[in-house]
């Protein structure tokens, strides 16, 4: 197949610390190009892929500190792949709304990731949108249903590069909040756990500026260095570390996450994942199992005292099970034949466009 793949141009692909989007358009050009199609991806300049990169700019717009205005370099961006199009047999978009405002300007095919939530001002886009979506959870896929326009073309969930997450039974005696620090991400929440815990608690993760009040009056003041760190944004090295060594992670989300990477990856290193059950939290964490799934803070503290009846090694399994890369790639394979077949008629597309030789569980997902 002929696949054009469209990242946003904020981050580099893959990203060197936090980009969620960005690290899932990584593993699955790469994944595609492995099976052999051929994939273009446009992104940012200094991305590194086995795809074909095409740019319109040399660097990723958040570390370029002379822009003052992202829209204009977005807008080239777009434009330079809807002309690239033409040449595709489908067009994936992970770039957002921006790319889809103008998908009825070409014929072919285009699949819309959904990595982030659909809003009042942004579904004006989407109920004039003509082609296929995806969402990355069945939680987040409710939030698109009554949609008129788009085709849903399924679920198929994100995915890490397990054999990169090192693998650690013995655990250090900490717990770990690897995060944006925002509201929403409950960074507070984490740090009342721990402090009601008397354990240790690391906080990982950038601060954005619109977090920055957030950050200076619910969680700086209680950085002490000892009961609670904060060690900023951690790039890919330090978080698999940060990852291998705690005793658990805490994710007390406060808001309804599409997906939430950091919990397989935490699992990867057979470190177990303690989540309040919202979005997507519970498709990904098996309770009782590879971690808990709780309701708030009192639950938290309590699931924290049970971690030591989880088993590493499972965390790990099941993760290589479900949310390795080459079960997204097989997913995102089937969607594509399933577009082709709809957008072309019934026998256009290749009988199978996943390689046989790819062993391993593969989750079907219906539309």
């Amino acid at each position: 197949m002929r696949i054009l793949q469209v990242a946003p141009l904020a981050e580099r692909v893959p990203p060197p610390a936090y980009g969620g989007t960005e690290a899932i358009v990584s593993l699955l050009a790469d994944g595609l190009v492995r099976r052999g199609h051929d994939v273009v991806l446009r992104a940012s300049g200094d991305s590194i892929t086995l795809a074909r990169l095409r740019s319109v700019y040399p660097r990723s717009l958040r570390t370029a500190a002379d822009i003052q205005a992202v829209v204009p370099y977005e807008l080239v961006h777009i434009a330079e792949a809807l002309r690239d199009a033409r040449d595709f047999d489908l067009v994936h978009n992970h770039a957002g709304e921006m790319l889809m405002a103008f998908a009825g300007l070409i014929d072919v095919p285009m699949l819309t990731t959904t990595h982030g939530i659909l809003t009042p001002d942004n579904r004006f886009i989407w109920e004039h949108y003509n082609g296929f979506y995806n969402t990355i959870s069945w939680s987040q896929a409710k939030g698109y249903v009554g949609l008129h326009g788009p085709q849903f073309a399924g679920v198929v969930h994100n995915a890490i590069d397990v054999q990169t997450y090192p693998f650690r039974a013995d655990k250090e005696d900490f717990l770990l909040c690897l995060a944006r620090v925002s509201p929403e991400k409950g960074t507070h929440l984490a740090i009342e756990a721990a402090r009601r815990l008397s354990m240790p608690l690391i906080i990982a993760g950038k601060v954005d500026a619109v977090d920055r009040a957030y950050f200076e009056a619910m969680v700086e003041p209680q950085i002490d260095g000892r009961l609670v760190r904060f060690l900023g944004e951690a790039d890919a090295q330090e978080k698999r570390d940060l990852y291998a060594r705690a005793r658990c992670l805490l994710a007390p989300i406060e808001w309804e996450e599409p997906f939430g990477l950091v919990m397989p990856e935490a699992m990867a290193t057979g470190t177990p994942v303690i989540a309040f059950a919202r979005g997507a939290a519970p498709e990904i964490i098996v309770d009782g199992e590879t971690g808990f799934l709780v309701d708030d803070v009192d639950g938290m503290v309590e699931a924290v005292r049970h971690v030591g009846e989880i088993d590493p090694r499972r965390c790990r399994s099941y993760v290589e099970e479900r949310f390795d890369a080459p079960v997204m790639v097989d997913g995102y394979l089937d969607v594509y034949e399933r577009i082709l077949e709809s957008a072309l008629g019934e026998g256009v597309a290749t009988a199978s466009l996943r390689s046989k030789s790819q062993a391993g569980t593969r989750e079907r997902f219906t539309r």
